[in-house]
């Protein structure tokens, strides 16, 4: 996880749609950058749903919900569409962002095998672009209330 107080990576990513959007074109506003391991799972649906329940509190309160892991713009597509998802979903297939958050990490499986993971972890990133609030190993469906709570 990265420090809070630090500035947040910069990015540029495809959303849902294949268009590109970076964390710059949100300075202005307070942005809650989520990752997650995987479209279409029990708990990255349940943290979603959530999100997408709360987001007209998020835009009250002037932030911005962005969700982002490995999968395709194609599964997000899919991902938003069935559930009415009404955010940004960003694919990063390489995993350069994910890693520069540091929300991934190695681990071996009982046959011995290196494998990478993603670790449930939310940010909330200032007007700035400064992280003022991390959290790593979130709960998912906990995780869209305790964001719009840090709101204030």
């Amino acid at each position: 996880m990265l420090e809070v107080g630090t500035k947040a990576p910069e990015f540029t990513l495809s959303d849902q749609n294949g268009e590109a959007h970076s964390l710059a074109e949100y300075r202005g506003q307070k942005v809650v950058l989520y990752f997650y391991p995987k479209d279409m799972t029990s708990g990255c649906t349940s943290q979603a749903c959530s999100f997408g329940d709360l987001y007209p509190q998020f835009q009250e309160k002037g932030a911005v919900v962005v969700g982002v892991s490995k999968d395709t713009v194609a599964s997000h597509k899919r991902f938003e569409e069935k559930y009415g998802l009404p955010f940004t979903l960003l694919s990063d297939p390489s995993m350069e962002v994910l890693e520069a958050y540091g929300v991934v990490v190695e681990g071996v499986t009982k046959t011995g095998r290196t494998t990478r993971r993603i670790v449930r972890s939310t940010y909330l990133i200032d007007e700035e672009g400064t992280i003022v609030r991390a959290f790593g190993k979130v709960k998912a469906k906990d995780n869209a209330q305790q964001m719009l709570d840090e709101l204030g």
